[in-house]
């Protein structure tokens, strides 16, 4: 058979994958693409989770436990909560009815309160966010700046601005006649609020040392005792019941706050 009789449809084209699959003689095989030994993917992949969640924690989310009884009903000591802080952040702030983390003003814990985890796995998963801190408090934003928070009207409520809180569903009495006992009595008044502070009650408002507690009262002289939490403060608002898992839950700010009106 000539060359002429060859059938052309036999020729390999310069495309074809069948073309590719010998290497010329001069260019050099590929060398295959190396994999990590397995201990140091895992300490690769630990270190990566080790940063994602110091910045979850720095950023966003932080877990914290009760330390107290304060906010029964809803909040038992010893549970589990998460915080966010997105919703403080760009000039944003706690507002009337946000169940808030802060930081201790300053004696308002007891040393066994402020602790924190003792174990040594806990103290480090503290750290990064992954484990509840100590040194903390939990409780409800009753006034922001500017407020008047008085206690309490005919019917025992706290008035915020004049308009009085219904808290029937949320906050817990234990025999009180008011909804703002801790100071001795029914019968105070406080505000307004300074500007860049908040004041906070627990739920529990027989067995709370919040603002309430820490304000002077009528007839203490030369008092000097705040009742006044700096948002500076404030980690962020509460915004899920994690753990025990048979109570998880999401919080939302009452609607009772949606009716004070601003400080006139």
């Amino acid at each position: 058979m000539t060359s002429d009789d060859r059938d052309p449809t036999a020729v390999t084209e310069p495309d074809d994958p069948g073309s590719r699959s010998s290497s010329s003689p001069d260019e050099p095989p590929r060398a295959k693409k190396k994999h990590l030994p397995v201990w140091q993917e895992t300490i690769l992949l630990l270190g990566i989770a080790v940063v994602l969640a110091i910045v979850i924690k720095a950023l966003f989310v932080q877990a914290f436990y009760i330390p107290s009884e304060s906010m029964e009903p809803g909040l038992v000591k010893n549970d589990r909560i998460l915080v966010q802080k997105v919703s403080y952040w760009f000039g944003g702030g706690p507002q009337r009815g946000d169940v808030v983390v802060f930081e201790d003003p300053g004696g308002w814990l007891t040393a066994e309160e402020s602790a924190g985890p003792t174990n040594g796995v806990a103290k480090v998963l503290s750290k990064v966010g992954l484990y509840p801190t100590g040194g903390h408090l939990v409780k409800r934003v009753i006034g922001v700046a500017g407020d008047t928070i008085k206690c309490c009207d005919a019917e025992g409520r706290i008035e915020v601005n004049g308009q009085p809180l219904n808290e029937k569903d949320y906050a817990r009495l234990d025999g009180a006649d008011c909804y703002g006992p801790m100071v001795g009595n029914c019968h105070w008044e406080v505000g307004p609020v300074p500007a860049g502070h908040i004041f906070v009650m627990g739920d529990n408002r027989n067995h709370s040392a919040d603002s309430s507690f820490h304000m002077c009262r009528s007839e203490e002289t030369d008092c000097t005792k705040n009742p006044y939490v700096d948002v500076d403060g404030v980690v962020g608002k509460v915004f899920v019941l994690l753990w025990p898992s048979d109570r998880f839950t999401f919080l939302h700010r009452p609607d009772t706050f949606a009716d004070v009106p601003d400080p006139s």
